[in-house]
C-alpha cells in the first residue's frame, strides 16, 4: 500500500472512530454543538459583511494597485530594518481589526514581496494595539495594565518579527531572490491617487467596524453616534476615486449612488442593508469595468476563496472547545476550568493563560469584557496581560489561514514566539504588580 493510500485510509478511519463514539448523549455535548453553530452565526452576522468584506477588497487593492517594487522598497529582506519594523509595529494604531480581518491584508503584503519578518511583525500589531482597545483597556481594566499592553504590543510585534526573519533566514532570502528578482516597474499614475484609494478602503472599514464604548457621552461615544454617516461620507470619496483613477464610466456609478441612497432612506433602522447594496453595486461596477477594475475584483475573491473556508472551519471549532465569547455559550472545555486555572501568578497559569488566548476567538474589543469576568473570578494580573498580548493577535481561525500563506513550520514558529512571549510578559507583570486588589 502507498504513502497516499495510507494518508486516504487514515482519513476514513479517523472520521469513521469520530462518528462512533460522539458521545450524543452527554448534555456538554449538545451545549459545545450549541455553541459552535452560535458562534459562526454570529461572526457570519457581525463580522463578515462589515469586517471582512472591505478587508478582502483592500488587500485586493494591494495585489493589483500598489508597485511590487515599493513593497518590497520598504518591507522586503532587503528593506531598512528600522523602517520597515517601524511601519509595521505601529500599524495596529490605525487598523481596528481583529486577528481573522488582519488575514487579507498579512496575505497581500506577503505575497507582494514583504519579507517573512516585517510581514508577521504586521500580523501581530494589527490586531494588538488598535487605539480604542487600548484606551479600554486603561479605563476598564487599569491604567498600568493599560500601559502594559501597549509597550508589550509594540515590543512583540517587532521581537517575533526579527526572531521570524532570523530563524527562517535562508528559506526567506530564497523566496526573494527566486520570486521578486525582477519586480515590475510601479503603475503609470499619481501616487496619490492609489494612495487616496487605499486610505478611503481603511477608513471605510474603520467607520463601519466603530465599536460602541463603554461611556454614552465623550468623542469616541460622538464618532460612533456618527459612524453611518462617516462611512457614507468615505463611500462617496471611494466613488471620486473609482470614477477619476479607475475610469469606471460615470452613468452606472451615478444610478449604484442613487440606489444605496434610496436604500438608505427606506430603511434608516438598518444600516446594514445600504451598506450591503454598496458593496454588491461595487462588486457589478467592478465586473463590468474591464482592466485593472477587473483584476482588482479578481484578487479581492482569489483572498476570499482562500481564507473564508478555513475561517468558517476555525471559528466552528473554536467555539466548540471554548464556547462563544460574550454570551454565556459554554464549549466542550468548561469555563469555569479556565477561571480556576489563570488564578494567581505561576508559571503554568501565565502559560494556560497564553495558550487560551492564542487559540479562542475575540472580535475586536471583546477580550475586555471576557477579561473582566475572569478577574472576578481570580485571574492574577500577569494571566491577564498574557491573555491580551496571546489573544486578539491569534486564534484558531487565525492559524489554519496563517499556514496557508506561509506554511506549517513558520506558522508554528509565530505560534510559539507568540505564546511564550506572553507568558513570559505575563510572569514579569505579575511580579512587579502583585494581585489584582
Amino acid at each position: 500500500m502507498g504513502k497516499n493510500e495510507i494518508k486516504s485510509l487514515s482519513w476514513i478511519l479517523g472520521f469513521f472512530l469520530l462518528a462512533y463514539f460522539l458521545p450524543l448523549q452527554h448534555v456538554r455535548f449538545h451545549e459545545a454543538v450549541i455553541a459552535a453553530v452560535t458562534l459562526v452565526q454570529w461572526y457570519a452576522r457581525e463580522h463578515v459583511l462589515l469586517c471582512l468584506v472591505p478587508a478582502f477588497f483592500i488587500a485586493g487593492v494591494i495585489a493589483v494597485f500598489v508597485s511590487q517594487a515599493a513593497v518590497i522598497k520598504y518591507f522586503g529582506v532587503a528593506a531598512k530594518k528600522w523602517l520597515s519594523y517601524s511601519l509595521a509595529a505601529v500599524s495596529g494604531t490605525l487598523l481596528a481589526v481583529c486577528s481573522c480581518t488582519v488575514l487579507p491584508l498579512f496575505s497581500g503584503i506577503y505575497r507582494r514581496g514583504a519579507g517573512l519578518g516585517p510581514a508577521t511583525a504586521f500580523l501581530y500589531s494589527g490586531p494588538a494595539i488598535n487605539i480604542l482597545a487600548i484606551i479600554l483597556t486603561a479605563r476598564i481594566l487599569g491604567f498600568e495594565l493599560g500601559i502594559a499592553r501597549v509597550v508589550g504590543a509594540v515590543g512583540f510585534s517587532i521581537v517575533i518579527g526579527l526572531l521570524m526573519h532570523l530563524i527562517h533566514r535562508r528559506e526567506d532570502q530564497e523566496r526573494s531572490t527566486i520570486e521578486f528578482a525582477d519586480s515590475e516597474q510601479d503603475i503609470g499614475r499619481p501616487l496619490w491617487q492609489t494612495s487616496l484609494h487605499f486610505v478611503v478602503l481603511v477608513l471605510l472599514l474603520v467607520a463601519a467596524t466603530w465599536g460602541k464604548p463603554a461611556d454614552s457621552s465623550g468623542f469616541w461615544y460622538v464618532v460612533f453616534s456618527r459612524k453611518w454617516l462617516l462611512t457614507a461620507v468615505f463611500g462617496l470619496l471611494l466613488a471620486y476615486s473609482l470614477y477619476t483613477m479607475l475610469k469606471v464610466r460615470l452613468a452606472p456609478l451615478l444610478l449604484t449612488i442613487v440606489l444605496v441612497a434610496a436604500l438608505a432612506i427606506m430603511v434608516p433602522t438598518q444600516p446594514l442593508i445600504p451598506f450591503v447594496g454598496g458593496m454588491i453595486g461595487l462588486v457589478v461596477l467592478l465586473s463590468i469595468t474591464p482592466g485593472e477594475p477587473q483584476e482588482w475584483l479578481q484578487a479581492s475573491w482569489g483572498f476570499a476563496r482562500q481564507i473564508l473556508p478555513l475561517l468558517a472551519a476555525g471559528v466552528l471549532v473554536a467555539g466548540f472547545l471554548l464556547g462563544t465569547p460574550g454570551n454565556g455559550s459554554a464549549g466542550i472545555i468548561p469555563s469555569s476550568w479556565i477561571a480556576r486555572a489563570v488564578g494567581g501568578n505561576s508559571l503554568l497559569a501565565n502559560l494556560f493563560a497564553s495558550v487560551v488566548g492564542a487559540f479562542m476567538y475575540f472580535a475586536t474589543l471583546t477580550e475586555i469584557p471576557i477579561l473582566q469576568g475572569l478577574v472576578a473570578n481570580g485571574m492574577g494580573q500577569g494571566p491577564a496581560l498574557a491573555l491580551l498580548l496571546a489573544g486578539p493577535a491569534l486564534s484558531l481561525p487565525n492559524m489554519l489561514v496563517i499556514r496557508s500563506v506561509i506554511g506549517t513550520r513558520k506558522t508554528i514558529t509565530f505560534v510559539v514566539l507568540v505564546i511564550c512571549m506572553s507568558t513570559l510578559s505575563g510572569l514579569i507583570y505579575g511580579a512587579l504588580f502583585g494581585p489584582f486588589v
